[in-house]
């Protein structure tokens, strides 16, 4: 099997937050360089040595550094691309850099041909009650009265693979309404926002802090046949930005669906009410099974009652309502 090398460079007070990413994303296998602890060694048990490799006193100059490898295949790629939107947002929130750069650096392969090579492993699946998930290069040949939803991601998050989007769309097929509003934070490849309108919402409304993410969206919009009149694409950071978070909440949603990562979610959990009308619903994925009690206190402590958790392979996803 192949493997890609990444490498996160953060801080050392971000190694504690990027190693429990990893690990909420099931990576249980990394390799941390921290030059304090090589800085450490070289003035404590390094000067009882008559000799020592200059490389190994270069590591005391090296950046704060997390490596990870991914297979080469389906679930690989989406945990990947998982990782990358997960890094964005924590950046965006991270107001006073306090985790460093948090940037990604592919070390034995190229991105575009990362990017493409998983196209083999994309096939056609059925997702809750009503979906068959498709890339546009694979053709559908089986009977049923599943709608079909179209979805190229590219570097985008969001294949319909993952638990956590499962889980949300599971939701959404619960909770839309006919003349209802949407909003997707974080929207990724928009498969999500794409479901809302399939499933009959009035209007979507898809937001990414990552420009290639918000195109994305919208090429996925239009595979799907979607008009123009009923989606609208904001890239930026509602956290930092009044200006677009008025633009974004000027009418309010009737379902905000949120499939971050727990820090994040708990980050946003007193922005969300803001976009809710009242009564509003809350759907909240990208959570580890043992992280939901934590996100739950926090959004009812943000005025949230929760209505239903669901979990699929130690994923899980919170549905709750604005009191």
């Amino acid at each position: 099997m192949n493997w890609l090398e990444v490498t996160i460079y953060t801080s050392k007070q971000g190694l504690e937050i990027i190693t429990g990413v990893l690990l909420q994303l099931g990576v249980t296998g990394f390799v941390v360089q921290d030059p304090d602890d090589f800085d450490e060694f070289l003035k404590g048990w390094g000067t009882e040595w008559d000799y020592m490799d200059e490389e190994v006193e270069k590591l005391k100059d090296s950046e704060t550094s997390i490596t990870v490898y991914f297979a080469d295949n389906m679930q690989g790629n989406e945990t990947f691309v998982e990782l990358k939107n997960i890094l964005a947002r924590l950046k965006a929130s991270d107001t006073e850099q306090n985790y460093g750069e948090l940037t990604l650096e592919l070390g034995n392969v190229n991105e575009e041909d990362w990017a493409n090579n998983w196209k083999q492993y994309f096939k056609p699946f059925e997702v809750g009650e009503k979906f068959v998930i498709k890339p546009s290069w694979e053709e559908y040949k089986g009977q049923t009265n599943r709608m079909i939803l179209e979805i190229d991601p590219n570097s985008s998050f969001g294949t319909g693979q993952h638990y956590t989007t499962q889980l949300c769309i599971c939701q959404l097929e619960k909770s839309i309404t006919q003349d209802c509003r949407v909003l997707d934070m974080g929207c990724g490849s928009g498969i999500l926002s794409v479901a809302a309108v399939l499933l009959g919402a009035k209007e979507v409304t898809a937001v990414d802090i990552d420009q290639n993410s918000v195109n994305i969206a919208e090429d996925n919009f239009k595979k799907n046949n979607i008009s123009s009149n009923t989606f609208k694409t904001y890239c930026g950071n509602v956290i930092e930005n009044n200006d677009l978070a008025e633009a974004i909440s000027s009418e309010g949603y009737d379902i905000v669906v949120a499939n971050i990562v727990a820090d994040v979610i708990l980050f946003m959990k007193d922005i969300f009410g803001k976009f809710l009308k009242p009564q509003g619903i809350l759907i909240a994925s990208g959570v580890i099974g043992e992280r939901s009690k934590e996100v739950e206190e926090a959004l009812q402590e943000s005025g949230f009652e929760i209505d239903e958790i669901t979990e699929k392979n130690d994923w899980v996803a919170i549905t709750a309502h604005l009191k």
